[in-house]
Formats: C-alpha cells, structure tokens, sequence
C-alpha cells in the first residue's frame, strides 16, 4: 500500500521525537489522522484549536520535547494563533501543522463552496506561513527550542 503525505509527514514527526499530538479531525486534515496509528503517536482530542494551541504548549513546556498540534485550515488555524504566538514568544517548540490552501481551494473559499473562512482571511494566513519548498535557512530542528518553518 502506498503512503500519502499525511503519512510521511506524520511519520517524520515521530522520527524528530514527537510522540503526541493535539488536535481536532476535521475534513481538510484526516489524512494525518489516518497516519497516527501507523506511527504510534498519541492523539489529545480537544474540544477548541486554541486548547489545542496551549495543550501543546505546556505539554512541550513540561516535558521538554517539542509538541504538535494538528488543525484545519481557515477558522482551526485562525483559532490556534493566540498559542502558537506564546509559544513563539517563549521559543517554546510547537509546530502546528495545518493544510495549505493551494490555488484549486482557493477559488473554492472564494465561491464559498465547503468552507467557512473569506478569501482575505486565508490570503492574509497563507501569506505570512512559511511552507515547503521555502529555503532551508528558515528551516530549523524541532528539538532546538525555536520555531520551526516548513
């Protein structure tokens, strides 16, 4: 059986020393979900991205190790911002992964098909999270205590 992204990434996340994860499964992420069993990491359900967001955060500020947070684009990465600016603050390290809305979903936010955030809200979001593909200087460990850019 081949492995999706979600796989992989979930899979790397357990090779840099992750071993929970907080978050709530929504459409635009179970592919993640689908790779936590195969990885043995621990899922925290939560109730509210932004428990999620502060659930990571002092979970990484009492054990040590770096914390993850999975969210859905749009609202869920919009919910969880307030965390992941005190964990920046902190350099606390916590990586919230969330989908990236790449060109086909944003024509979709933008006729308003199957998503809850306006365009210029995901626009503003995309334009200032770093991804894939950015240079490798932005790129930094999970386990260094700063924040990391994908």
């Amino acid at each position: 059986m081949s492995q999706n992204v979600g796989g992989y990434l979930v899979e790397l996340l357990a090779k840099n020393g992750i071993d929970t994860v907080f978050g709530i499964p929504g459409v635009h992420n179970l592919e993640l979900y689908r790779g936590l069993t195969a990885a043995k990491i621990r899922h925290v359900l939560v109730r509210h991205e932004q428990g999620a967001g502060f659930a990571a955060d002092g979970f990484a500020r009492m054990s040590g190790r770096p914390a993850a947070a999975f969210v859905i684009s749009g609202p869920g990465l919009t919910n969880i911002m307030t965390a992941a600016a005190q964990a920046y603050s902190d350099s606390v390290p916590l990586l919230v992964v969330a989908k990236n809305l790449g060109h086909a979903d944003t024509r979709m936010v933008k006729k308003h098909y199957g998503h809850l955030a306006p365009s210029h809200i995901a626009d503003a979001i995309r334009a200032g999270a770093p991804r894939f593909g950015d240079t490798p200087s932005t790129i930094v460990p999970l386990h260094s205590g700063k924040p990391a850019a994908l």
